[in-house]
């Protein structure tokens, strides 16, 4: 990647923060020179419906962050580029934030195929690094100043088990496996096998499918022929709408009592406006619904002005899977920063491996590879959609918390053909 592509690409993620930033209300900074925060995160691209509600919600903390004195007294600033969702932008876009950007803090990219090919360099520039919604992107390297924001935990099963186990305690014993092949989506495969064998359930589908694939009746025709009674599926946005019009046209069959799990995409207004009523019945992860069971301190008033926010700019007006966490990463490093009383990598990761942080999603500690000690992934069904409104998800019951048994907020609807109807 030339420097003037680079340069480009520096100066559209600046407009496009601009624009963003616009509707917040202007308000006092602190002196001195800034504390430079910088990530790459996409804009365009297949991740790009994440990439934007990220940007703006970190966005809304910078400006919290300023209103409060800065950090060490100083102000906040954002240094960003769009990696376009592609792994191989983001190790130039990161050795530039390092090397020409001077920035003091890193946030790496959204998603686990961008944020791989970053590890490395962190390491090697010993530097501390906040992963954005990466899957397990530590297991390997082990690398001690690496924390994750999601909520997904460091076990292969912590993301699909949640699924898998809730098929389990219904009683469902033979399970499909269909994942597009891709880095991410089939370590979620490998978590959801992983976990059938271990309850002892029957696997008898266990397909990938080429990624970025849109038409899927033959791939469900051949999940049916299985009679499976639960479909664990792990799909990008764009698989994940080609798979629910795929059901909605020619259905799976009597025997699935539960479909879905690990779809990306179900998460964003834009997807979920463009299905209207055909997600009903779907069984999915999500990170945060206004279900009451998940009522943190704080969270309402974030979603109510991100909502504000998001719609002058254009952007995801729900917000719900990933906004809301992004602003507590800028929580997480502002309570640490505040402890330690210095921007220095192995200060701040030392602090962070034992300190427990209050977000507005939560308690959040970190455990030894950088995730969650305490996982808390959600299974959510979707019930009562109708038509197309997305104003209809900010209403409890909507989203419907199955899983896990903690945070259950209403009845699993069942077999899968009934409650899609």
């Amino acid at each position: 990647m030339d420097k003037g592509v680079l340069g480009r690409r520096a100066v559209l993620a600046t407009s496009f923060g601009a624009t963003l930033a616009a509707p917040l209300v202007a308000r006092s900074q602190p002196a001195g020179s800034p504390v430079r925060i910088g990530f790459s995160i996409a804009q365009t691209g297949t991740l790009a419906a994440g990439g934007r509600p990220s940007l703006l919600a970190r966005q809304l903390w910078m400006h919290d962050v300023n209103a409060r004195g800065g950090l060490l007294g100083r102000p906040v600033e954002l240094v960003f580029y769009d990696d376009q969702t592609s792994a191989a932008t983001s190790p130039a876009i990161y050795a530039k934030l390092l090397d020409v950007d001077r920035v003091d803090l890193l946030v790496g990219p959204y998603g686990t195929p961008v944020q791989a090919p970053i590890m490395p360099m962190a390491r090697q520039r010993g530097k501390l690094l906040f992963g954005n919604f990466s899957f397990r992107a530590n297991e390997e390297m082990r690398y001690d100043r690496y924390f994750n924001i999601a909520p997904f935990g460091a076990t292969p099963d912590a993301w699909p088990g949640a699924f898998v186990r809730l098929a389990h305690r219904r009683g469902l014993k033979r399970l499909a496996i269909m994942v597009a092949d891709a880095e991410g989506t089939v370590t979620l495969g490998a978590g959801a096998r992983e976990t059938a064998r271990s309850l002892g359930m029957e696997v008898v589908y266990d397909q990938r499918y080429p990624f970025n694939t849109t038409e899927f009746s033959s791939v469900l025709r051949a999940v049916r022929s299985a009679r499976p009674e639960a479909v664990y599926v792990g799909s990008f946005p764009n698989e994940t709408a080609g798979i629910v019009r795929s059901v909605a046209e020619i259905g799976v069959g009597s025997s699935v009592q539960l479909f879905g799990g690990g779809m990306v995409g179900l998460q964003f207004a834009p997807l979920l406006e463009s299905l209207g009523d055909a997600v009903n019945g779907l069984v999915n992860f999500q990170t945060y619904v206004p279900e009451r069971t998940m009522e943190f301190p704080g969270i309402r008033e974030f979603i109510d002005r991100y909502a504000v926010a998001a719609k002058a700019g254009g952007v995801d007006v729900l917000g719900f899977y990933l906004a809301p966490f992004n602003y507590a990463m800028g929580q997480v490093l502002e309570a640490a920063v505040k402890a330690v009383g210095s921007l220095e990598d192995e200060a701040l990761s030392r602090h962070m491996k034992s300190a427990e942080f209050e977000t507005v999603v939560g308690k959040i500690a970190f455990g030894p590879t950088g995730e969650w000690r305490d996982p808390r992934m959600v299974q959510v069904q979707f019930q009562g959609v109708r038509g197309t409104d997305v104003e209809q998800y900010r209403q409890a019951g909507r989203q419907v918390i199955v899983e896990p048994p903690e945070l259950v907020s209403g009845e699993l609807r069942m077999p899968f053909e009934r409650a899609r109807r």
